[in-house]
């Protein structure tokens, strides 16, 4: 159960989540790692229980990267015919680069649209 903030003013979930910042408070960071999340807020005491994105950013970053780089890759390919070696050395960092550097962003995003719209599990009413 999220508790209740109401001295807290509400904050954008995109500017908080793609900076990784509490979606609370603003100022305490979100993540442990690369995309684990801190067990807490250290600024303002939200725990970060509730967050449960699952496999949400990973779905979206794979629909994000894989039309921006297949059309890419597409318009090369009948824009210059390379040979396959060049798509390697090319597609391959590059898909790297865009879904590592999507991924964080994405999850911090979904956090933060959780913690804003209270979402939680499915109950059922009894």
């Amino acid at each position: 159960m999220m508790p209740q903030d109401h001295h807290y003013a509400p904050l954008s979930p995109f500017q908080t989540g793609s900076r990784g910042k509490c979606p609370r408070c603003g100022q305490g960071k979100l993540f442990d790692g690369f995309i684990s999340l801190k067990p807490g807020c250290s600024a303002c005491g939200l725990d970060y229980s509730f967050a449960d994105s699952g496999d949400g950013p990973a779905v979206l970053v794979i629909l994000v990267a894989g039309f921006i780089l297949l059309g890419a890759a597409l318009y090369v390919e009948f824009t210059f015919s390379p040979p396959v070696w060049v798509h390697i050395v090319l597609w391959l960092p590059l898909s790297l680069a865009v879904c590592l550097g999507l991924l964080r962003w994405m999850k911090g995003v979904l956090v933060a649209l959780q913690y804003t719209n209270k979402a939680a599990e499915g109950r059922l009413e009894e």
